[in-house]
């Protein structure tokens, strides 16, 4: 009998599947920033796993050293053991990484997801402050479990949980209220007065681009306050660089321009390299104070995604080549979308980002779902985000080439162009 996979999924799995439904095609294979369907079709990546796969999907050296890792008979799950291979992606990641930038963390295998590194952050900054509260930000999203949850900000996702969630009180993130109102001060006056309602956190946890919140993007000086109330009021920064993290806003950490020294870090998504699962929670030695066992998880010991961690780290951050073709990428992207909207002003839309990390906002909250639609038509995958999916995020592999890059964009032009008239949407429209 002949499966048809679509019709498998579409039986067997939960109705919670949600990218399926917005690209309706069944994968098969996948290299650098192409994948292909089982029918054959090529789509260009512009989402690249959510911004796991930064270097592109089955990276040749990557996947070298991952397969020459397994046909060796290496150990491939070892709880926290010691082992060769974690070994070495520690000595890597802190030559590599930490020491260049002077930086001293202690690192944490929490488990495999992002969301494990959050629990495990928000667990630290509880023990080392022993205060309940964490202070989290309006649009945030840091994951799906109830404590991630718990400082998530979107309604939908919340509600899933099925019971409260407490233990957090919200705040209003850079230019919430518009660039004219000055949060940081609000932020600071609510932990002044002992009248406001406001506990005193254990911590604040930050995005310094709300990714999935709808790219909205922290001031620099505006995470520099956010860093000195933190210290004013004895509070943990906890900085959320999972899906900002590993180049992806331009350097290694999205918040080193900022100059800033958060007190826990939490990395994920492109820290293996290739895909596999792994995550991290960066944590200055002052507030490493678990008991052993105090925290864990089964799968903190997955080697293979060690192994070509370290790799990547040693292929693309030795020295500076990555770090300087995203700068100028960003540049390229940035200046496309800035003369698309004003290209289409019936569009309503606005430029924002980071890096390689860049969007457009439009007014109209049905235009970026269609043309991420009709880019699909066109084998362009391309997600959107936002409270009300109002927002058309790129996210491309970091290592793309510029044919392909301004292929993608050229795409997100023409389907634009579409979006509009299959909307109706006219330049008088607009401007009333």
């Amino acid at each position: 009998m002949t499966m048809d996979p679509m019709n498998s999924i579409e039986t067997h799995e939960s109705q919670v599947r949600s990218y399926v439904r917005n690209f309706p095609a069944v994968f098969k294979k996948a290299q650098g920033s192409w994948i292909e369907d089982v029918d054959g079709n090529r789509y260009l990546d512009f989402f690249a796993g959510a911004s796991v796969l930064n270097y592109g999907h089955n990276h040749p050296e990557l996947k070298r050293v991952l397969i020459e890792y397994l046909s060796e008979d290496n150990i491939t799950h070892s709880l926290d053991m010691a082992s060769v291979a974690r070994a070495n992606f520690l000595d890597t990641f802190h030559r590599l990484i930490l020491e260049p930038r002077g930086m001293d963390y202690k690192v944490q295998f929490p488990g495999p997801t992002g969301t494990n590194a959050v629990e495990t952050a928000l667990k630290i900054a509880r023990k080392a402050k022993g205060r309940e509260k964490i202070m989290s930000f309006t649009s945030a999203f840091h994951g799906m479990t109830l404590g991630s949850l718990s400082v998530t900000g979107n309604a939908f996702k919340r509600q899933g949980a099925g019971l409260p969630l407490t233990h957090s009180d919200s705040m209003p993130y850079c230019n919430y209220f518009g660039p004219e109102y000055d949060t940081i001060e609000y932020i600071d006056k609510m932990l002044d007065d002992s009248s406001s309602g406001v506990d005193l956190p254990a911590a604040a946890i930050v995005e310094t681009v709300q990714a999935e919140g709808g790219v909205n993007v922290a001031d620099i000086d505006w995470l520099r306050r956010l860093e000195a109330v933190c210290r004013k009021y004895d509070m943990l920064l906890i900085v959320d660089d999972i899906q900002t993290g590993n180049g992806r806003c331009g350097k290694f950490f999205s918040f080193e321009d900022a100059g800033i020294s958060p007190d826990v870090v939490t990395v994920s998504k492109s820290i293996s390299g290739y895909g596999l699962p792994l995550a991290l929670t960066l944590v200055k030695p002052e507030y490493d104070l678990w008991e052993p066992g105090e925290h864990n998880g089964t799968f903190r010991g997955f080697n293979p995604a060690m192994v070509t961690s370290a790799r990547a780290i040693e292929l693309f951050w030795s020295d500076d080549r990555l770090e300087k073709d995203i700068a100028r990428k960003s540049e390229l992207m940035e200046n496309f979308l800035q003369e698309l909207t004003r290209k289409y002003p019936e569009a309503e839309g606005t430029q924002r980002g980071r890096g390689m990390m860049q969007a457009v906002h439009f007014a109209n909250e049905e235009l970026a779902g269609k043309i991420s639609e009709v880019a699909f038509r066109q084998k362009l995958i391309i997600e959107t985000a936002g409270p009300s999916d109002e927002v058309l995020k790129l996210l491309p592999p970091l290592i793309i080439d510029d044919a392909d890059l301004r292929r993608g964009l050229d795409i997100i032009e023409t389907s634009l162009a579409a979006a509009i008239k299959e909307l109706g949407i006219s330049k008088q429209a607009a401007s009333e």
